[in-house]
């Protein structure tokens, strides 16, 4: 078995996405590191918010849409309203044109929305790979597992991790691979094990392959004294280490009666069910139409799952590492302020003016595809003729052979009425008493 679990994404589109997205938070951390701050959650906060301001002209746009979805939509419900209960060709027909016409009015297209959504959600799930994977993206930390990974090897290619009598490691390694020896790149394997571990379980794997005294740069990777560790330094963000769950910090900080740990702790959950609920809000709504049951179900299951995603994301927060909690609060925090700055420019927006510019822009286009249209008619119309001409000329050339033919009969079966029934002499003659039948009854 191959590992490529936590190694980089190579799904089709989001693998190159979320290689992209590994080079900003690469250049994030190299930056932070050389002034002194190697801190990934200081990383995570950088990068989500330098990735949701690229997203931003997306987000304005996909907004705008919906604004103009909104003001068309009393429209659109009276169409729906005029045909209602009508299902024969005809009136399906005459409302897809007039639906046809309040879009082209407005300027938008009906699946306008869907293009930014398109676009978005391949960076949204990379993302979440670069934050998910940091030591597959990010060349320092990647470098710290790595030197854990190759000591494991050269002891006992990591059998121990295999079979570990700890539970949290077995299962970690039941999750995410069956087998450690097998496959082309065993260290990667390691490396995906190790970035999921909490911090007890690493001090459990650091006493039996004696890495207390490793290091990496001169610094010691691991050691008894967690606090002087480098991946917990690079982890430690105001006293939590984000490479534990937040039940993890909750369960030692109560046993130690480390009670800030506690509080911060229970703090990421909240704060991620909070800020969703808050971002949510901001969001423009569309208005309902009562007198729609479909329309109005519809927007009564968005608002209950706008209710209960945000209890969700706090209960998964609980067993994920605290570093995908801070990732979504921080996330939920910069779309948020997004949120009020784009609804300030859109308030200020004139869609009147929108509107009018845009069914401007749609009546050009129209023209030029009537006039397109127009010319396909034309070209049509000159090519049926071109066949037709040909087809008479052929035509006429069939009738003059035939006449010909007629006329020359009598000429050639002159005289020979004597032909053998049967012959071709014979049914020569039959023709040629036809005709002259048909001439003497004109």
């Amino acid at each position: 078995m191959d590992f490529i679990l936590l190694t980089q994404n190579t799904t089709p589109i989001i693998g190159q996405v979320a290689k992209l997205l590994g080079w900003i938070m690469n250049g994030i951390f190299y930056v932070i590191d050389k002034i002194g701050i190697p801190n990934v959650g200081l990383a995570i906060i950088l990068f989500t918010i330098v990735v949701y301001i690229l997203l931003m002209p997306l987000t304005i746009k996909q907004q705008k849409f919906s604004k103009l979805s909104a003001k068309m939509n009393p429209e659109l419900q009276a169409i729906q309203a005029k045909y209602k209960g009508r299902s024969d060709n005809d009136a399906t027909m005459a409302q897809n044109a007039e639906i046809q016409a309040v879009y082209a009015k407005y300027g938008v297209s009906p699946t306008g929305s869907c293009v930014q959504l398109l676009i978005q959600m391949p960076i949204l799930f990379a993302l979440y790979r670069v934050i998910y994977a940091m030591p597959a993206y990010v060349t320092k930390i990647g470098n710290t597992f790595r030197v854990l990974a190759d000591k494991i090897i050269s002891v006992d290619n990591g059998a121990f991790l295999q079979n570990s009598e700890v539970e949290s490691i077995a299962n970690t390694v039941a999750l995410y691979g069956k087998s450690l020896t097998e496959g082309t790149n065993v260290s990667n394997g390691i490396i995906d094990i190790l970035n999921k571990l909490s911090s007890a379980d690493l001090a459990s794997i650091a006493e039996h392959y004696d890495l207390n005294q490793l290091t990496y740069e001169g610094q010691l990777i691991l050691n008894s004294d967690t606090t002087r560790g480098l991946i917990d330094t690079y982890n430690n963000f105001l006293g939590l280490n984000i490479g534990d769950s937040p039940m993890a910090l909750i369960r030692s900080g109560w046993m130690s009666g480390m009670w800030g740990i506690v509080i911060g702790a229970a703090l990421i959950p909240i704060l991620s069910a909070v800020t969703q609920w808050i971002n949510v809000k901001l969001m423009p709504q569309a208005p309902t139409n009562k007198e729609n049951d479909q329309a109005s179900s519809m927007a009564q299951s968005m608002k209950t799952m706008n209710m209960i995603m945000p209890i969700f994301s706090a209960w998964l927060c609980l067993s994920l590492p605290a570093g995908m909690g801070l990732y979504w609060v921080a996330g939920s925090v910069v779309r948020s302020i997004q949120q009020v700055i784009i609804n300030k420019h859109i308030d200020k927006l004139d869609f009147e003016e929108i509107i009018k510019k845009n069914s401007v822009k749609s009546a050009k286009k129209i023209e030029k595809l009537q006039k397109q249209q127009s010319l396909m008619k034309e070209y049509s119309s000159m090519n049926t003729r071109s066949i037709q001409s040909k087809t008479s000329t052929s035509t006429g050339n069939i009738n003059s052979y035939d006449n010909n033919r007629n006329n020359n009969v009598p000429q050639n079966v002159s005289g020979s009425s004597n032909a053998k029934p049967g012959s071709m002499m014979a049914k020569a003659n039959m023709v040629k008493d036809y005709n002259e039948r048909n001439n003497s009854n004109k």
